[in-house]
C-alpha cells in the first residue's frame, strides 16, 4: 500500500546547458512501493533529471529530499550510498564474469582469512535470483544468458545495495514482450518489498501497464503528473507533445503490388529454409521473440552475414548478394536495428552521414562537391523534419529521434526498391514514432517493399499489410492483420504453428 506522502522529492530544478535550458524548475517525487514512469520526448529532459537524481550530474538550481531531509549527491557512489541506484539502457555489467560476481561487485562477501567466499557468494546470488522468479546458475558466466536476464542481473546489483530508489532507463529497449514481462514480475516484487521505482520509457503500452503514477515532460518543463489509471494514452501524447497523434498509424490502402523480394529456402546464421515475398506497395512487418532469427534474416539478405544455402529474387530474378554493395547497387537497403553501434557515425555531421551511402550523387570525379551535398542533406532534412541547428552538427549533440530520421535519410536517398527497418522506431519519442510510421507507409505506397522488423504487437499489428511470424530460426506464421489477434501472434511466436492460408 503506497503511503500518503512521497520520501524521495526533487523540487525546482534547473539544468542549463551552453545555449540550453535542459531543465526548468521541474518537481518530482516518489512514494515508497511506487513505480512512478517518467515520459516526454527526446530532448524533454528526463535524461537530465534522471542524471541529477542519480548523483551523475549536478543540478544549477533546486534540491533533494529523502525522508523529509535535504540531500546532496556528489557523484554515483555517494547516491548509492543513499538508497538510490540507477540502471542505464546501455548496461555495465562484465559478461565474461559469473552471474554472481556481476550482482556482488565491490561487495563480494569475505572469509575469516581476508579472501573472498566463493561459495556464500554463489549461494547468496542464487537465493537473490530465486526471490524474482528468475533460476539460473549463478556460477555460470552471464554472457550465457539473455539480455533480458542481464537487465535483471543489473536489476539485482543495484536492490543488493540495499536501494530504496531504483531509475530504470528504458529496460526494455533491446528485449522482448516475454522477456518484458519476466522484467515487470521483478519490478512488481520490488514495489511490494516497498522500493520506490523511476521507469523511464518511449514505450506508453508499458507505462501504462507497470506505472501507478506518470509524469510528464516538455522542452525540460513539468507539464503534468496523472494517476496512471485516472488518464489514457491520448491525455499522456497530447501533453508530450501538444498535439493530437490519432494518425500513430496511417489508415492502410493494402494495395498489393508485384513481388519485389522473395527468399525460397532460405538459409543462413540462426535461420534455416525461410521462404517469403515482399510485394510493392505493401509493408510487411516481421515478429518474433529474441533470438528467433529476424535480425539475421534481414542482415544475410542485405550481405552482411552469408546465405548458406537458398535463393533471393528481386523483381523475379536470381540474385548474388556477397556484401552490402551489391545490395545497395540492386536497391536494397537496410536500417539497423542499432543505430549508435552499425549504423550511424556519430562524431561525423549529419550531412557526412548522409554522404557515407551516397557517394555517387554528391561527387565530381573522386572529390565531393559539397553544394550538392547540402542540396541534397537539406532537402532530406525538411523532408523528414529533422531538428538540427545546421548541416555540420554532430550526431552526437541530436535527440534520439532525429538520429533515427538521419538513419532513414542517408538510406532514402538512395530511392530503395526494398527497405528493410530493423525495429525502426526503438528509442524514440512518440512524436518520431508517428513521424517514420508515415515515412514508411509514404515509401510503401510510392512502390517500394517494405520489410518491417519490430518487436512492438501494436506497430506490427497497426502499420503492417502482411504479418510473418518466426521462431527458433524459421517461418511459422502468416497472418492478414485483420484476421488475427495479439494473442495469437505471440502464440505463434513461441511455439512451431502451421503457416496460416491467409497468408497470400
Amino acid at each position: 500500500m503506497v503511503k500518503p506522502t512521497p520520501f524521495f522529492q526533487a523540487s525546482e530544478i534547473s539544468k542549463k546547458y551552453p545555449g540550453t535550458l535542459a531543465l526548468d524548475r521541474v518537481n518530482f517525487d516518489l512514494y515508497p512501493g511506487e513505480v512512478h514512469a517518467l515520459v516526454g520526448e527526446n530532448g524533454a529532459g528526463k535524461s537530465t533529471l534522471m542524471s541529477i537524481l542519480a548523483g551523475v550530474i549536478k543540478p544549477d538550481g533546486g534540491t533533494l529530499q529523502m525522508d523529509g531531509n535535504p540531500i546532496q549527491l556528489h557523484d554515483p557512489h555517494d547516491a548509492q550510498a543513499k538508497g538510490i541506484s540507477i540502471v542505464f539502457q546501455e548496461l555495465a555489467l562484465s559478461p565474461n564474469m559469473s552471474v554472481a560476481e556481476n550482482i556482488f561487485t565491490n561487495s563480494q562477501p569475505v572469509g575469516m582469512s581476508g579472501l573472498i567466499n566463493f561459495n556464500k557468494m554463489y549461494d547468496q546470488a542464487h537465493q537473490t535470483m530465486e526471490a524474482f522468479g528468475v533460476d539460473l546458475n549463478s556460477r555460470a558466466p552471464l554472457r550465457n544468458y539473455s539480455l533480458a536476464v542481464q537487465q535483471i542481473v543489473e536489476i539485482t546489483r543495484a536492490t543488493h545495495r540495499k536501494a530504496r530508489v531504483l531509475l530504470l532507463d528504458e529496460p526494455t529497449s533491446a528485449i522482448g514482450q516475454r522477456e518484458t514481462e519476466q522484467l515487470f514480475q521483478v519490478i512488481r516484487s520490488l514495489s511490494k518489498s516497498g522500493v520506490g521505482v523511476v521507469y523511464v520509457s518511449h514505450k506508453l503500452n508499458e507505462v501504462f501497464a507497470i506505472s501507478d503514477r506518470i509524469t510528464v515532460l516538455k522542452d525540460g518543463k513539468w507539464m503534468a503528473t496523472v494517476k496512471t489509471a485516472d488518464t489514457s494514452v491520448d491525455e499522456v501524447v497530447h501533453f508530450m507533445v501538444g498535439r493530437d497523434l490519432n494518425a500513430l498509424f496511417p489508415e492502410r490502402d493494402n494495395v498489393q503490388g508485384t513481388p519485389v523480394l522473395e527468399v525460397r529456402n532460405l538459409s543462413g546464421r540462426k535461420f534455416s529454409n525461410v521462404s517469403l515475398t515482399a510485394y510493392s506497395g505493401q509493408i510487411l512487418g516481421l515478429f518474433g521473440l529474441t533470438g528467433a532469427g529476424r535480425t539475421e534474416l534481414a542482415r544475410a539478405i542485405f550481405g552482411i552475414d552469408p546465405v548458406l544455402s537458398g535463393e533471393i529474387l528481386l523483381e523475379g530474378r536470381v540474385i548474388k548478394v556477397r556484401h552490402p554493395g551489391d545490395a545497395m547497387r540492386l536497391g536494397i537497403t537496410y536500417i539497423t536495428e542499432d543505430r549508435k553501434i552499425d549504423g550511424l557515425f556519430l562524431e561525423m555531421s549529419i550531412k557526412n552521414n548522409i554522404a557515407a551511402t551516397n557517394l555517387e550523387q554528391v561527387s565530381q570525379g573522386e572529390f565531393i562537391n559539397n553544394r550538392w551535398l547540402n542540396r541534397l542533406t537539406q532537402e532530406l532534412v525538411e523532408r523528414l523534419q529533422i531538428k538540427v541547428r545546421n548541416l555540420e552538427q554532430g550526431l552526437n549533440h541530436v535527440s534520439g529521434g532525429n538520429q533515427q530520421k538521419v538513419l532513414f535519410s542517408k538510406w532514402l536517398a538512395r530511392n530503395p526498391k526494398v527497405l528493410i527497418a530493423d525495429e525502426p522506431t526503438r528509442g524514440v519519442d512518440v512524436g518520431s514514432k508517428a513521424d517514420i510510421h508515415r515515412l514508411l507507409y509514404e515509401l510503401a505506397r510510392q512502390g517500394a517493399a517494405v520489410v518491417m522488423i519490430s518487436s512492438e504487437l501494436p506497430e506490427i499489428m497497426g502499420l503492417s499489410d502482411r504479418i510473418v511470424v518466426m521462431h527458433q530460426g524459421h517461418l511459422v506464421a502468416q497472418y492478414l492483420p485483420n484476421d488475427v489477434t495479439e494473442d495469437q501472434i505471440v502464440a505463434s511466436a513461441i511455439s512451431v504453428m502451421t503457416v496460416n492460408s491467409n497468408s497470400h
